[in-house]
């Protein structure tokens, strides 16, 4: 298997009355076919504009989107119309995202009629196919939204992505919405489903004790930028980042006897609005010097596989 996906120096800027917000601002990563990212930050971090500038939800302001090493950054309508048959998205609540008006079957089926190369009976086999795939029975195929469960309008939401076959799919929280047991049900889903069709996925949540349990390589975003990325085990052994050291400190852990020690962030949030030349960090960063507020930290390798944004990451780790 080969790189399926690699962005470089992605940015996405917004204007806004007060300039520039940097929603996105130089994102590199490659991803390996049949792999899972992991994009983890908190709210405002940039992570789902991220998903969305990657399939063209919204136009990129700079760098680079290379899809099995085409250029697809700049594309033309029917070349895009193509990549919507082999990208697709999940997104956050199963319930807002669904037509409220369209039952189960018009729901899974549009996708196919918009692409207007299916007969009627291959549509009602394949979305039939898909309910089955995702473990939603038949007998809701009539059914509106509001009268099914989180789970159920999650699977819906699945189906949907996956009925046109595509072989990459970005992941917005999609269980975020749902009660935890629910969450463990489609997130096994999504796993065996991975494995079954050889999907790659990009998933972005907010909660890391999730992605730990379905990445492959985690990337930690704070305020538009990478501030590191490492596989998986690695990045929750080891962590160079002030930053994702607080947000593993905050993995609840079942295990009574475990003393955890939080790192608790203070400080004001750096304004992703024109920012500043310095670490975004640096205000609720304890190891900040006076330096971090003057030069921007570059992305460094500090072990194989493992970046970091920090201008004293190994000095951290070692203390």
């Amino acid at each position: 298997m080969g790189t399926m996906l690699e962005v470089r120096n992605l940015k996405k800027y917004f204007k806004v009355n007060a300039g520039l917000l940097h929603a996105v601002d130089g994102v590199s990563f490659k991803l390996e076919e049949g792999h899972t990212l992991g994009v983890v930050g908190e709210s405002g971090c940039g992570k789902s504009t991220l998903g969305r500038v990657i399939l063209h939800l919204h136009d990129s302001t700079g760098g680079q989107i290379l899809y099995h090493g085409k250029d697809i950054t700049n594309v033309s309508r029917s070349e895009l119309s193509r990549l919507r048959h082999e990208m697709q998205i999940i997104f956050q609540d199963p319930y807002s995202s669904l037509n409220p008006r369209m039952t189960v079957f018009q729901t899974i089926a549009e996708p196919m009629e918009i692409f207007g190369k299916f007969s009627s009976d291959e549509i009602e086999h394949r979305v039939y196919e898909m309910m089955d795939t995702v473990g939603l029975a038949r007998r809701f195929v009539n059914s509106y939204p509001h009268e099914l469960d989180g789970g159920r309008r999650q699977r819906i939401g699945i189906s949907r992505a996956l009925v046109l076959n595509p072989k990459f799919i970005v992941c917005d929280e999609p269980v975020s919405a749902l009660d935890v047991s629910i969450q463990a049900q489609v997130l096994n889903l999504m796993l065996d489903i991975q494995e079954k069709l050889g999907l790659t996925y990009i998933f972005i949540t907010h909660d890391l004790s999730v992605v730990k349990y379905i990445s492959d390589d985690i990337l930690v975003m704070y305020l538009g930028q990478m501030v590191e990325k490492a596989p998986s085990d690695e990045l929750f052994t080891h962590q160079y980042h002030p930053y994702t050291k607080a947000l593993i400190s905050a993995v609840p852990r079942a295990d009574i006897d475990y003393k955890r020690k939080r790192t608790q962030l203070r400080g004001e949030l750096t304004s992703p609005i024109n920012p500043r030349p310095g670490c975004r960090f640096a205000t609720r960063c304890i190891y900040s010097k006076p330096n971090c507020f003057i030069e921007t930290p570059e992305l460094v390798e500090v072990s194989p596989n493992h970046l970091v944004r920090c201008h004293y990451a190994r000095e951290i780790n070692c203390l």
